[in-house]
């Protein structure tokens, strides 16, 4: 959970810093930080586009320029070649249904989270599929 919180320190998001850390057999897979995809402008020279219409958190997630760094890190496995089916998530924030579903279909089986984000929907489904997230308190890593 401390390298989930050291990825997400390179957040570009301006409203909520997330790191992802996916771990399988005790090794590193893939990690992850929600921001813009690359070669875009980050919120910070864009200006936050969820502030700009007023959006409130968890909701409409698709009205943002960032991708959520649940599913960076799931992206960055695929771009690598690294097969991540079977492994454990350690992320600061718990998933919303968008990284939820993204994280059912690509296998992962454990979810550990920081900080609570309740999304009763991805709940649902993560439970439907087996997979009960874990909420680790801050300094027991």
């Amino acid at each position: 959970m401390t390298i989930a919180g050291q990825v997400a320190g390179r957040s570009t998001c301006l409203r909520r810093h997330t790191g992802a850390v996916i771990v399988k057999d005790r090794r590193i897979l893939s990690t992850g930080y929600n921001g813009t995809p690359r070669g875009l402008r980050h919120c910070a020279e864009a200006g936050c586009l969820r502030e700009q219409r007023g959006i409130a958190s968890g909701s409409n997630h698709e009205l943002c320029r960032g991708i959520h760094a649940e599913q960076n890190a799931v992206i960055q496995a695929a771009l690598y070649g690294t097969s991540i089916d079977g492994a454990s998530i350690y992320t600061t924030h718990q998933p919303c249904v968008l990284c939820a579903k993204i994280l059912i279909n690509a296998g992962v089986r454990e979810i550990y989270y920081r900080d609570a984000y309740p999304d009763p929907l991805a709940e649902e489904l993560l439970a439907e599929a087996g997979i009960s997230p874990v909420r680790v308190r801050a300094g027991k890593d």
